[in-house]
């Protein structure tokens, strides 16, 4: 029975890790495209860059919702303290996803007219500030929070801090980098070609991100810094820079070589690295720097019975998933339309 309840927990991270990965390779190009907005003016080609998300668009969501029902049923102890420390940027990120859902709609039926303009802020805005807030909530989990007798015992403005910042603008950047990698793979002509211009730049970018964060995070808390340096934990930390490197080199090849899917691959692998290097980093804290995932755990019985359900889900949303990216693959072109 201990085997079992020990394990348990540990199943259920692993799952809500998949989830928020998922989110982030799925919601995190469409994001990204929405902050390129900013950079491509030309309507037609506008249309173009919605049209390359706007028949998948809608399911992405999925993921956040079932990260979110992981942490309020396995992980109910962590729910309850994560969520007050983190009122402000989650209500926040939410109300810039559904001002940009009704943006990305609302834009086209108002085509030619005068709110066309507001609504097409209201996209770039929206997608800007919810990838902010997740990199912020992200980061506030990782310096912690302050818990007394297992509850958030401090501010609604201690998630804001210079590092909480500078991972808000490092997710948007990876955010803008997915998008523009993405739009590379789905797009041709004039649009593609500034893509790669405005991937080559946020690479760049993203790449200094992540040496930053990188330096900052195990300063943080002194098992951190254990973690990452001393012996034999190099062993497992060390690929992870090395590949992070390795990624880069492969990015600019592709980019120079005008390969079409290398870029976002590329992409998606630096977001892998950076979560499974948080990951090593905080593990096995649910709550940095003081509650582990057995602390915060709901009881093994009604773990196991929430993983019969998900183990049913699951290869559901997949499933459905998968296909709809592959019903809706191929390059995209101005002759192209979805509504």
């Amino acid at each position: 029975m201990m085997d079992f309840a020990y394990w348990l927990p540990i199943v259920w991270a692993v799952i809500l890790i998949a989830a928020i990965s998922i989110y982030v390779i799925l919601d995190g190009f469409d994001l990204g495209i929405g902050m390129l907005f900013a950079l491509e003016r030309d309507p037609g080609r506008r249309d173009v860059m919605v049209n390359t998300i706007a028949p998948v668009w809608d399911g992405n969501e999925t993921w956040m919702v079932l990260g979110g029902a992981v942490l309020y049923g396995v992980f109910p102890g962590a729910y309850a303290t994560l969520l007050p420390a983190f009122y402000l940027p989650i209500v926040l990120m939410l109300l810039a996803l559904i001002f940009r859902g009704v943006a990305f709609e609302f834009r086209v039926m108002t085509r030619g007219t005068p709110r066309e303009r507001l609504w097409t802020t209201g996209f770039m805005v929206g997608s800007g500030l919810a990838a902010f807030c997740q990199g912020a909530i992200l980061a506030g989990v990782v310096q912690g929070v302050t818990v007394t007798d297992g509850a958030f015992a401090g501010g609604p403005l201690d998630w804001l801090t210079p590092f909480s910042i500078l991972c808000g603008l490092s997710v948007m950047c990876g955010y803008a980098l997915l998008g523009a990698t993405w739009l590379i793979w789905r797009t041709t002509g004039v649009l593609e070609a500034s893509c790669r211009r405005w991937a080559a730049r946020l690479a760049v970018g993203l790449f200094l991100c992540i040496v930053a964060v990188s330096i900052w995070t195990p300063l943080l808390h002194a098992p951190y810094l254990r973690r990452w340096t001393a012996w034999p934990n190099m062993l497992f930390v060390v690929p992870v820079p090395v590949l992070v490197a390795l990624l880069g080199g492969l990015m600019v090849m592709g980019l120079r070589r005008e390969h079409s899917k290398g870029p976002f691959l590329c992409a998606l692998g630096w977001f892998f690295l950076c979560l499974s290097g948080l990951g090593i980093t905080i593990w096995p804290y649910a709550v940095p720097p003081g509650l582990t995932l057995w602390d915060v755990s709901s009881p093994p019985s009604s773990q196991f019975f929430q993983l019969v359900g998900t183990a049913i889900l699951l290869p559901i949303i997949l499933t459905y998933t998968i296909y709809s990216y592959r019903v809706f693959r191929g390059k995209v072109t101005e002759t192209d339309g979805y509504h």
